[in-house]
Formats: structure tokens, C-alpha cells, sequence
């Protein structure tokens, strides 16, 4: 009964459904250990707990604070750093592309048979995306025993430490720690929260390798606001001895990582263009499309190569030692001849909501999560380039539909100017909320911001993209939905704001898309004007729909477009 009623609350105060889950305790004696909605709900409540909100606020002056804190949520779970050494780690970080680039590397590496294990954030549809094994999320059975195991240590121990409980993303890495280590991986594949230094993940004591993706300005508030003091972050995650190699990075950060590797005593290299790769068919093919996916390969390369190096495969005559490059003043990473097995795992790599398109039927979704102005920049080259291939193809007259949402401190004006080269034909805005009418979307649930937070940004982001559009205007608004939430609003014929993402949809598609006409799923009534401004899409024979500007959107629209995601 509370697990369900938690579910179907989205936009509960937090604090209730906290209440609600220890009347849940009392009532039944104990946690119930067997229920995956229970996991996920208390998961949740672990976003806005008043002790770890503490945590952040003391620690954003002092950041050091954040490992150490790490270290004692980690052995308060039962694991030590010690542990962590067998899991024979690829540490990865960046602004753009990180991702990508340890989605390239665990593909490889399982194509040689090995036992993968794969941490990621943010999970687009469910949470368990975060924990791969085998390529795979690990399954709701594993989730609900794992999850139990570590949150009733935590919960246990947490008197003596004051009451505190680490927060969700700190939860979720301790998490994705033990699942690792009770699966016997043979490797794991680590991907940095946010910054490197001082990220949680940074626990890391002996990785086997260190990769750098792109870097880009991001979350500056934590990081820092020039590309100086973020490439100081990021290159926090080196060690010791042990290899790192980067993208190419611009030439101020590139000194900094330079400067960083030689302070802490870490090899560097920086890697080739995938062009320099040899292989015996051509240019290599790559699962994710996108230029700039090109140098996240190169980087995958080099770190599945240095990893298989240190591993040394049975059959091997030898290993070539990357100290030894490193010890003979070489800088620059050569480019090798890929094996099979390498060239097989490039080709096949699937990593949804970057650079992705879906085609379903006359509307077809370009679905790219980027979030930052050089992630932008690389997506509308993207979408451009192959949403022109697919009008070639069409029957007829095509309707470019934008869908857009940005979050946090991320600068969505910026971006919005970036993206009006695109020629749309409507600019359709709405928050991260999969659907305005309660449904269980836990995995989703984000109460750090209010909805009403979330609308008035849609507002913004809707404005900026009108003064792009016609500057000056300032035309009245009108109410987009009857009898609803009295700010959502519209403001142009091309433009509208909508509650929700399935609301969006709906009107993006017109009735073309079954899978997003689904009568079991209901939506807020929109008005007669409204729909009657949609006639240029009942009239296209295709949609062409771009969804970009945050993950969280794209795994929103993901949720409908896709519905064995939430399976």
C-alpha cells in the first residue's frame, strides 16, 4: 500500500513520503526486503534528506571533505578502498563524451569474454541503467537484494554517526561497488559523476587506466568557471604510475592536464585521430553516430588496448609496457591496428539517447542528450547532417519539430541560439515530467526542484527562443491547457510550452505515432486553438522531432517511445 502510493505521487512533498515510509516500518515490523518499488522509493528519499543536504552544504567549502565522507559511507556499507583494488578498474572522465567513450571501451572488452561491469549516471529511463553487467542493467531481482544489503548496513549505522545517510548519487556508486564485487566482474568501467578530484568516484585507489573525454564549460558552480580550473578537476582522478590518456583538449587546458599528470607522477598521453588507426576494410564503423564520437572511439581504443596490455591475454607473446613509451619522452599515443574483436565492439556499440534516431513510422525522433554548448554544437551538426539524409527520403514535405528542456545553471538561451540554424518549424518546450497525470515514474522522480521551478524555466527557455525568432515581440500570453496549471502557457504560433513530456508528444505527433497514442495513457485536455495551430503536422507526410538540451528529457521521451525501457 505506501510503496504504491509512493509511486504514483511525483510531485509529493518528500518529507511525506518519508513519514509514510516509517509508518510502512512500524506497521509491518520492519523493512519489506522483497519489493523493488520500496527500493526505489527509499532510494529516492535519499535525494533530499536534511542530513545529506548538510553534507553538501559543508563540503562545497570544503571539498577534501567529500572523500573522506565517502570513505566512511563506504566502510559503514562493509566495503573498504582496499576492495575496490580488484575490480580492475577504467576510470574515465570529461565533459562531453564520457559516456560514449566507456560504452565504446565495455564493448570491447566483453567482445574478448570478460565479465564486465559498467557504472554510468544518469540513468535515462530506470535507475538500474546506472548498474550494467555484461552490457546489460542488472535485473529488478538484483537491484532489491543488493540495494537492501548495503541501505540496511548504512541504516544501521547511522546513529552512531550522527544520523547521517549518504546521498543518492554516493548511495548509488557504494552500490554499484558491492553489486561489482559480488558479481566477480573481471573489470569495471567507471564513469565520473561530476568533476574528478573530488568526486566520489575518486575513491579509486589503483584504476588500471585513466581516460579525459572532450572538456567543456559545466557545472561550473562545483567546478569552476574557466576551462583552466575544470581540466584541474578532472585531472584529478591520475594516480600514481599509472597510464591516463585524454582526447586532443584545448591548448590552456591541455597545460593543465600536463602540469597535473606530472604532480602526481602519471603517465599522459594524448590520443590519435581515428584515422590513424589501421584497419584492413577501410574506415572504421562506429555504432554511434556523430563526428565528434570519433575521438571518444580513438580514446576507447587506447584503454581497452592499455588494459588488455596490463591483463596480458592468454596466447599473448608478450606485452608491449607503456611505461616504456612514457620513459622514451613520447607524448602523443600511436595509433595500432584494431583486432577483430576491437573493430566488431566499435561497430556494435548502442548507447541510447546520444546521437540516436527512431523511426516510427511518418514521425521520426533525433534523440541526442546534449547539454552543454560544445555537446550542442556537435548535436546540431548531427541532426542537421542526417535529418537532411532522411527528407531526401520522404514522400513528400517534412515538419522539423524541436523539443527542448535545459536544467540547473546550464545557459538554454546559448544554446537555443545554437540550435535556430536548424529551421524548425515549431519550438514545443516542456519540463522533465514523464507525464502531468500521476503514473508510477519513480526511477524519474527528481525533488530537488519544483515543478513550478520546472515550468517557469520552460517559460524562459520559450522566451529566449521567441527573441531569437522576432526580437522586440511582446505579444500577450494565452493559457495552453484548460482548467489546468495556471503557467503553462503559449505565446507564438510556433511555439508552445506543454506540462509534460507525453503532453508534448501527443501534440508534436498528431495521432501518427501509435505507440504515443496509446489510449491507456491519459493526458490534460489542450485547447480547440491549440490543436488547431498543428495542421502544418496533420499536413507534412513526415515529423521530423530533435529532443535535446538535458539526458533527463531525452530518457522522459524514451519512456513513451520505447515502452520495453521500463520493463
Amino acid at each position: 500500500m505506501c510503496a504504491l502510493h509512493l509511486a504514483i505521487c511525483p510531485w509529493q512533498d518528500v518529507h511525506i513520503q518519508s513519514k509514510l515510509l516509517s509508518c510502512c516500518v512500524e506497521i509491518m515490523g520492519g523493512w519489506f526486503f522483497g519489493a523493488f518499488a520500496d527500493a526505489i522509493c527509499t532510494l529516492n528519499t535519499l535525494q533530499t534528506n536534511a542530513s545529506a543536504l548538510e553534507q553538501v552544504r559543508r563540503e562545497r567549502s570544503h571539498p577534501q571533505l567529500q572523500l573522506q565522507a565517502m570513505r566512511s559511507f563506504l566502510e559503514r556499507a562493509g566495503l573498504t578502498v582496499e576492495n575496490l583494488d580488484h575490480l580492475n578498474i577504467i576510470h574515465v572522465t570529461g565533459t562531453k563524451g564520457k559516456g560514449s567513450t566507456c560504452a565504446f571501451a565495455e564493448q570491447i572488452l566483453r567482445g574478448y569474454g570478460f565479465r564486465t561491469g559498467f557504472y554510468s549516471s544518469p540513468h535515462l529511463v530506470q535507475v538500474r541503467e546506472r548498474i550494467r553487467i555484461n552490457g546489460q542493467p542488472i535485473g529488478k531481482e538484483l537491484f532489491t537484494k543488493y540495494f537492501w544489503q548495503v541501505y540496511g548496513r548504512l541504516d544501521e549505522t547511522k546513529d552512531a554517526h550522527g544520523g547521517t545517510m549518504p546521498a543518492y548519487f554516493r548511495f548509488l556508486t557504494i552500490l554499484a561497488f558491492h553489486v561489482f564485487l559480488q558479481e566477480k566482474v573481471d573489470l569495471a568501467v567507471i564513469e565520473v559523476g561530476i568533476g574528478g578530484a573530488y568526486d566520489c568516484t575518486n575513491i579509486i585507489r589503483k584504476p588500471w587506466v585513466c581516460g579525459i573525454s572532450s572538456l567543456g564549460i559545466d557545472h561550473t558552480q562545483i567546478l569552476g568557471d574557466t576551462l583552466e580550473k575544470i581540466a584541474w578537476q578532472k585531472g584529478g582522478i591520475f594516480k600514481p604510475g599509472v597510464p591516463a590518456f585524454t582526447v586532443k583538449q584545448p591548448e590552456h587546458a591541455m597545460s593543465v592536464l600536463r602540469d597535473r599528470s606530472k604532480e602526481i607522477g602519471c603517465p599522459l598521453w594524448v590520443c590519435p585521430e581515428l584515422e590513424d588507426y589501421q584497419a584492413d576494410d577501410g574506415p572504421l564503423r562506429l555504432g554511434l553516430a556523430g563526428q565528434h564520437q570519433r575521438s571518444n572511439a580513438s580514446l576507447a581504443l587506447q584503454l581497452s588496448h592499455t588494459w588488455l596490455q596490463r591483463r596480458c591475454l592468454p596466447g599473448r607473446t608478450g606485452c608491449e609496457s607503456t611505461f616504456e613509451l612514457y620513459v622514451s619522452g613520447r607524448k602523443d599515443a600511436t595509433g595500432f591496428k584494431p583486432s577483430p574483436i576491437m573493430l566488431k565492439g566499435l561497430a556494435d556499440t548502442e548507447w541510447p539517447g546520444r546521437t540516436q534516431t527512431l523511426k516510427h513510422g511518418a514521425v521520426t525522433y533525433f534523440l541526442d542528450g546534449a547539454h552543454t554548448m560544445r555537446s550542442m554544437q556537435a548535436c546540431v551538426h548531427w541532426f542537421r547532417e542526417t535529418a537532411a539524409q532522411h527528407e531526401r527520403n520522404a514522400s513528400g514535405p517534412v515538419a522539423r519539430v524541436l523539443l527542448f528542456n535545459a536544467t540547473g545553471e546550464r545557459d538554454s538561451a546559448a544554446m537555443l541560439k545554437l540550435l535556430t540554424p536548424c529551421q524548425f518549424d515549431f519550438a514545443v518546450f516542456c519540463p522533465n515530467i514523464t507525464e502531468a497525470i500521476a503514473s508510477c515514474n519513480a526511477d524519474q522522480q527528481n525533488f530537488n526542484v519544483s515543478v513550478e521551478n520546472m515550468l517557469t524555466r520552460c517559460l524562459d527557455n520559450e522566451r529566449s527562443w521567441r527573441l531569437h525568432h522576432s526580437p522586440g515581440d511582446n505579444e500577450g500570453t494565452q493559457l495552453l491547457i484548460e482548467d489546468s496549471l495556471p503557467l503553462v502557457l503559449e505565446k507564438k504560433d510556433d511555439t508552445l510550452v506543454f506540462p509534460c513530456i507525453l503532453s508534448a508528444l501527443r501534440w508534436i505527433t498528431q495521432g501518427r505515432d501509435s505507440v504515443v497514442a496509446d489510449p491507456a495513457k491519459t493526458v490534460l485536455p489542450v485547447k480547440p486553438s491549440i490543436m488547431a495551430k498543428a495542421a502544418p503536422l496533420c499536413d507534412a507526410a513526415e515529423i521530423h522531432v530533435l529532443i535535446t538540451g538535458s539526458l533527463h528529457l531525452v530518457g522522459g521521451a524514451l519512456k513513451h517511445l520505447d515502452p520495453a525501457s521500463s520493463k
